[in-house]
């Protein structure tokens, strides 16, 4: 014998007119649908962010001591904060011709990427041979074989400054994988990843700056995240270097007057007022002329020439005592 249904048959209708009416909407919904890619944690911040600053900020002062030999004077080295990109985004900026290379940098996952500028590396080339770093960028398809040996020697110098800052966090072994000067063939990520921009803005010479960038995939910094996160006594010092560094970098862009004096002639009111064009007045040049700043002496030096011109050459520095 069947059983009688649990429901009514007014329940039953009324259930069934509920599914054909459309559901109310939430009060400033969205409309539009957006595309979720199940599985991947892109979406999650990347927390570690200000920890990769601060190495940044470390790895600055090392390419400054990297650079001088290259450039045979003291740069100056910026260190950006770092971005998060798509990497299609971070490929579709740079030139077609560029040199790029792919490290290992165990035991991180995956790859990361040092990407150099053509014409810094020809202005580094130019410094190196006693040249001033400003010549004119003439467009290329390759580098000669002296770019090609200086570029490789400079970026696994790089690489290796960047695993010692690296070693604070985790012990970092930098090997190569490869070197192209295609972006298309800068296999690191998918187009549609993200990954971590870290850029190095570099001065020197008379032209103008350029630009140094370490790229990481954010899936690779993900698997070394804790350690990044983790804070340790050597984090506190290092935020006071840092302050440090900034503060001796602003104070060394402040432009002061410099001048020389040759000689002090001692003539009387009377021969002042007597002076025409084409009097001599004879003056004795002292063995050594002082340089001074604001009207403190700093150092003593020698007059002669150099490159055609008059120069001073610097003898000896002033003590701190008398420079007060």
């Amino acid at each position: 014998m069947t059983e009688p249904p649990t429901l009514s048959g007014d329940e039953i209708a009324a259930l069934m007119n509920e599914l054909h009416e459309p559901p109310a909407k939430p009060e400033g919904a969205s409309h539009s649908p957006r595309p979720f890619a199940f599985g991947s944690d892109a979406a999650r911040p990347m927390n570690a962010l200000p920890a990769l600053d601060r190495m940044n900020e470390r790895m600055s002062r090392r390419l400054r001591d990297l650079l001088e030999p290259f450039v045979r004077a003291k740069p100056t080295v910026t260190a950006e904060d770092s971005t998060i990109r798509i990497f299609g985004d971070w490929k579709a900026e740079q030139p077609e011709f560029v040199s790029l290379s792919l490290y290992a940098f165990k035991p991180m996952k995956g790859a990361i990427l040092l990407a150099l500028q053509p014409e810094f590396v020809r202005r580094l080339v130019d410094c190196f041979y006693g040249g001033a770093g400003d010549s004119p960028a003439t467009p290329s398809r390759e580098f000669t074989p002296t770019e090609e040996s200086l570029l490789g020697r400079l970026a696994d110098s790089v690489l290796a400054d960047l695993a010692t800052v690296w070693s604070e966090v985790m012990p970092a072994r930098p090997q190569l994988r490869s070197r192209e000067t295609n972006v298309e063939f800068a296999t690191m990520a998918r187009g549609d990843e993200t990954v971590a921009v870290t850029r190095f803005v570099v001065k020197f010479g008379r032209a103008g700056a350029s630009h140094i960038d370490i790229v990481y995939p954010v899936s690779s910094l993900r698997s070394v995240e804790q350690e990044l996160l983790a804070t340790s006594p050597e984090d506190v010092s290092a935020r006071g270097e840092e302050w440090r560094e900034r503060l001796l970098a602003a104070i060394g862009q402040v432009r002061v007057r410099a001048r020389t004096v040759l000689a002090r002639p001692d003539l009387s009111l009377a021969e002042l007022m007597q002076l025409r064009p084409g009097d001599v007045i004879p003056i004795s040049l002292p063995a050594q002329v002082p340089l001074l700043v604001e009207g403190r002496p700093i150092a003593l030096g020698t007059i002669g020439e150099h490159d055609g011109r008059a120069a001073l050459k610097i003898e000896k520095i002033e003590k701190r005592r008398n420079m007060q």
